[in-house]
């Protein structure tokens, strides 16, 4: 057969192959979400999401420590109060429990790099993203409020902060106070391409945050709406957000990947909690192979243009990576 063409020579042997790899991952890129709660001695599992826990502040250290063994130096923090209010109070307190962990935090691992989620239904006694008004969650009374949150994050130590809560115009009320006080330098994670996806489930679980009436698909994206996604994450960057974020990450590659061509920022994406639970629920049935899945999901989600990956695998990824596995 005479043919000049052949896409198999390159495909001969693992170094070959390795050597013109288009999608090269590292453990720089990969953020561990963790969640925080009241109590003491509290290393709880959530039954959603097999080998994940809710932590007290004073086990949170041990957990941060194997984060580091692996070789994941970089959390993202979501934090659970006892008491909740229709304002969200304890987002912005300034003994909340997200502050009092990132002191914890920076203290015993002044090398751990801590961004913290800003969003209100973790707080609220309502469950829903900002403050009512009836049953309509008020836009811009809620801005101020998120602004503050990010704020206390901050003077507590968040080296980065993460508004997840949809609201128009927050990017630009959390630049505009953070510079007022002095955190010109504090980057801004936007999750400014978030669906209403039925994807989030273990995580409501997980944190307590699902709404006591409604849903979320007054603030949050329809997921039929691709182009829309762009007009977010292109308001966000005019609004002075740092890094965008694409959530969830599997179902929406394709809208990662027009992100990534559309803006001059870095990508990131968040592969969440029923990703995470449908993974660990097949491969405890024996269906698919977990390890595999793992790797390929990830793959692919870079391979649509994320620079940076969150993800409750992050400890086995980096694994996977020192292991050559993935990479």
């Amino acid at each position: 057969m005479d043919m000049t063409v052949r896409p198999r020579r390159l495909r001969k042997s693992d170094t070959l192959r390795r050597m013109v790899r288009e999608t090269r991952m590292d453990k720089s890129s990969l953020i561990y979400p963790l969640f925080v709660k009241e109590g003491s001695q509290v290393e709880e599992e959530i039954p959603s999401m097999e080998g994940q826990y809710r932590y007290s502040i004073d086990r949170l250290p041990f957990e941060l420590e194997r984060l580091l063994k692996a070789g994941v130096d970089k959390v993202m923090f979501f934090g659970i109060p006892d008491v909740k209010d229709e304002v969200g109070s304890q987002a912005y307190a300034e003994n909340g429990i997200v502050q009092r962990a990132l002191r914890e935090a920076r203290k015993q691992f002044p090398e751990m790099y801590l961004i913290t989620d800003v969003c209100m239904c973790e707080y609220t006694s309502h469950g829903h993203c900002g403050v009512l008004c009836g049953h309509d969650v008020e836009n811009d009374k809620t801005l101020e409020l998120l602004a503050k949150t990010a704020l206390s994050h901050v003077e507590a130590g968040a080296d980065m902060v993460a508004p997840s809560d949809m609201m128009d115009g927050r990017v630009g009320a959390i630049r505009r106070l953070l510079d007022e006080n002095g955190h010109k330098d504090t980057p801004i994670l936007s999750y400014a391409v978030k669906y209403a996806s039925a994807f989030y489930g273990p995580f409501r679980e997980a944190a307590g945050s699902a709404p006591s009436f409604g849903d979320r698909k007054s603030y949050q994206m329809d997921f039929h709406n691709r182009r829309e996604g762009i007009k977010e994450a292109l308001l966000d960057v005019q609004e002075g957000a740092d890094i965008i974020m694409v959530k969830p990450a599997l179902s929406y590659l394709d809208v990662i990947r027009e992100v990534k061509e559309r803006i001059q920022l870095p990508v990131a994406a968040y592969s969440v909690s029923g990703e995470y639970a449908m993974v660990k629920a097949g491969a405890k049935l024996g269906y698919i192979d977990e390890e595999k899945i793992v790797c390929e999901m990830a793959v692919s989600t870079y391979r649509a243009g994320a620079d940076i990956y969150l993800t409750y695998f992050a400890k086995e990824l980096a694994k996977f990576m020192d292991e050559g596995r993935i990479g």
